[in-house]
């Protein structure tokens, strides 16, 4: 062993080549070259050196493409509101084209045609009762001195006194809803309200086609004029209701309608004669009416005159266009979308009682919300 060693230190040294100049050139680096005997890789993927690329592996990584956030500019307006629409299916009863049930209106009392007073706190469409009677308004004395023949006439001119600004408004669109005709129109206040329940969050023609459905569920003998009587509906079964397009809140919401009217905890005496106040507290009471479908309910369906809405996207936004708003400008506060605040509308509207109903109309063609389906 010792041998070997010394051999080793004593080898002669393998001297470098002096070149032409006498300069000893360095030593090149030697040439690493790849061998078969060279000791494989502990890479799974790796041959001779070179790691192929796993096809099963997952891709690299991508880049997320950043949203690009809305500046306010390009925020849309909420739709323009339901009102018309839905108050055309409140207020469609007794068409031509209705197939009309066995169950008769009596048209005997009091003939609706004729002029009689009219009471701006008070119902002034002729009601017909769950047992087929026609129940009109009371004959009091007008605080007003109008009539169903110069109401309308009356409260135009009020309107235009107060601002003369709306007189254009004014005397190119004529509401009918107030007018003698108008006001002669019987309504069916069960069918009215459950009508505006079918017309919550869907488009009129939605609404037209589940109602149309809803009353070939029932006979003839279990319509009056043409609509399901409210015993009918009250001993029926939710899951038939459905059938009709209604969801199941509808379905109880209709159902139990119903019942109120069945039982006479609703009664049409109370809707002809009660204040504007007591007839709020007791149709918001029922479940699935709102104080917007009551509101719609009370103005178009009674015939109430100084009914306002603060809550209606239509009268809102046609009161800021009134009041010289720039309505592009919206107001998005807590989620909810406002042209104008509850308060500046109560005061504004003040001056146009007792005819707000009417005033709240022209807010609705001021701009320029097709009314048309209130003509029906």
């Amino acid at each position: 062993m010792s041998l070997r060693r010394s051999s080793r230190n004593t080898a002669p040294a393998i001297a470098a080549a002096p070149t032409a100049n006498g300069v000893i050139a360095p030593k090149s680096a030697s040439k690493r070259t790849s061998s078969k005997h060279e000791a494989p890789s502990d890479h799974p993927n790796e041959t001779n050196g070179v790691v192929k690329q796993d096809s099963s592996a997952m891709p690299p990584p991508v880049t997320p493409v950043k949203r690009r956030r809305l500046a306010k500019d390009d925020v849309k307006p909420p739709p323009i509101t339901p009102t018309p629409s839905a108050i055309g299916v409140m207020l469609d009863q007794g068409r031509p084209n209705r197939n009309h049930g066995s169950a008769a209106v009596d048209d005997t009392v009091s003939p609706s045609n004729m002029p009689r007073p009219v009471d701006t706190h008070h119902t002034n469409a002729p009601l017909v009762t769950p047992s087929g009677t026609q129940v009109h308004p009371m004959d009091r004395p007008s605080g007003i001195g109008a009539t169903t023949s110069t109401v309308l006439r009356d409260a135009c001119n009020h309107l235009i006194t107060v601002d003369p600004n709306l007189k254009t408004l004014v005397n190119g669109h004529h509401c009918r809803v107030f007018s003698g005709e108008g006001l002669a129109e019987k309504i069916d206040p069960f069918e009215a309200l459950v009508s505006g329940i079918l017309s919550q969050q869907v488009s009129g023609a939605a609404a037209r086609s589940i109602k149309n459905k809803f009353i070939a569920l029932y006979q003839p003998e279990q319509c009056l004029d043409g609509f399901p009587t409210p015993s009918s509906v009250a001993a029926d079964e939710i899951a038939r209701l459905r059938t009709a397009g209604l969801s199941q809140r509808k379905a109880e919401y209709v159902q139990g309608l119903a019942q109120k009217f069945a039982s006479k905890e609703l009664t049409v005496e109370m809707l002809l004669n009660g204040s504007d106040e007591e007839v709020m507290e007791k149709l918001v009471a029922v479940r699935g009416l709102g104080a917007w479908s009551v509101q719609m309910f009370m103005c178009f369906g009674l015939k109430r005159m100084d009914i306002f809405s603060t809550g209606d996207l239509g009268v809102q936004r046609g009161m800021a266009v009134y009041v010289g708003k720039d309505v592009a400008k919206l107001k998005n506060k807590g989620g909810k979308w406002k042209y104008m605040s509850e308060q500046d509308m109560i005061s504004t509207s003040e001056p146009f009682k007792p005819y707000r109903s009417l005033f709240m109309w022209y807010m609705w063609r001021i701009e320029d919300v097709i009314t048309d389906a209130l003509e029906g």
